[in-house]
């Protein structure tokens, strides 16, 4: 998952302002292809006469599967908005990667993807296949060709690399002395298309992975980095970009609207801790793994300054989370991994899947957080 940016859009910064607003986009904004049609109500009243947004803008999607361009040109489209920020550019902060040779995993056009985000040496699974064709055996023939594709072959080639420490044509060393370093974009379990009931997301290829190696080592599979939301980088990143639309001044409350509690809610109120600890006093932890608690709170990159106060997170009830089926009403049992999903590395803590709002849909959440500044504006 990728945090990337386009600045098409004339934004009103005629005036400071004191917040800014994180959208997800699958589950608040579309489902599949479609237009939720909240969104586009939603829209016209954070806009002004002039269609420039009454606050600092910033689109966060896990989605990762294509150029940024792509992306902004179906949010265009479908919302009358050029503004578009996806979730996987943290990975252009990962400068230490780039001069290495890495191995891309995905689905889209990984390699240009790859390359834009600052990468120099890469291999896609389909170029590592046409050079050790002996390594795939799996006929995918019969397979639906529906997204994701070829989990068996990039399952059996990634483990190909990390069991030959990077040389696939060798043979498995089962106590290779050091994994080879892995990071993971885009976290989510499952995402909300068109289907009534939520679609396996990425998330889901890494458990599948993680289940392979430990099954064949014996050991846990260890990330260096698990970008896109819940990380921190990725928020840090966003509110980076929010405070260059505000004349690179700070704002107070960032607003987070989101439809997956383990990824869009638990991601805003790491964050929101986060900003707390800042605040409170420097950190010096530097860690990539997003965890909830202690010292391991997510890394810090240096060159991106979280500055704001306080990052606000409101649930929406047209994706991925669904009313109906609420959280157990005792609260150890609401912690659970069979309840929420969430990914083996992100630690379960009720405060950080607790929402600061519940609301019916993007309109409602647009509503609240007007009539919240609104409030702000007038006490001040």
């Amino acid at each position: 998952a990728y945090v990337l940016s386009l600045t098409c859009l004339s934004l009103c910064l005629v005036c400071l302002h004191q917040a800014g607003i994180l959208f997800d986009v699958d589950g608040v904004l579309l489902r599949g292809g479609s237009l939720i049609p909240a969104a586009r109500r939603a829209f016209r009243k954070l806009l002004d006469r002039n269609n420039d947004f009454l606050f600092p803008v910033v689109f966060v999607t896990n989605a990762g599967s294509c150029q940024r361009h792509h992306k902004a040109q179906q949010l265009s489209h479908l919302l009358e908005v050029q503004q578009v920020v996806l979730s996987h550019s943290p990975l252009q902060m990962l400068k230490s990667f780039h001069d290495k040779c890495v191995l891309v995993s995905g689905q889209g056009p990984v390699t240009d993807i790859a390359n834009t985000l600052g990468f120099q040496k890469v291999v896609s699974v389909e170029q590592l296949r046409e050079h050790h064709p002996l390594l795939d055996m799996v006929d995918h023939n019969r397979r639906p060709k529906l997204p994701p594709i070829r989990w068996e072959t990039n399952l059996q080639l990634l483990i190909d690399v990390l069991l030959t420490n990077g040389s696939p044509g060798c043979v498995y060393d089962p106590q290779v002395p050091a994994q080879l370093p892995v990071l993971a974009c885009n976290i989510d379990l499952m995402w909300m298309a068109e289907a009534p009931s939520p679609r396996f997301g990425h998330g889901m290829f890494l458990l599948c992975l993680e289940s392979v190696y430990r099954k064949m080592t014996g050991r846990e599979l260890q990330y260096q980095g698990l970008l896109g939301k819940p990380s921190l980088l990725t928020y840090q990143y966003a509110e980076q970009l929010l405070r260059l639309q505000n004349h690179n001044h700070k704002l107070t409350t960032i607003y987070a609207i989101g439809d997956n509690l383990m990824t869009d809610i638990y991601g805003a109120n790491l964050y929101n801790r986060y900003l707390g600890q800042q605040h409170a006093a420097a950190t010096t932890t530097i860690k990539l793994v997003a965890q909830g608690t202690g010292s391991q709170v997510t890394m810090a990159v240096p060159e991106l300054v979280s500055a704001a106060t306080q990052c606000r997170s409101i649930l929406v009830c047209t994706g991925v989370y669904n009313p109906r089926s609420p959280l157990p009403s005792d609260r150890s049992d609401a912690i659970t991994e069979a309840v929420l999903h969430g990914h083996r590395d992100l630690v379960l803590e009720l405060d950080l899947v607790e929402p600061n709002h519940v609301v019916e849909d993007v309109e409602a959440a647009v509503d609240l957080l007007l009539q919240q500044e609104s409030s702000v504006t007038s006490d001040t």
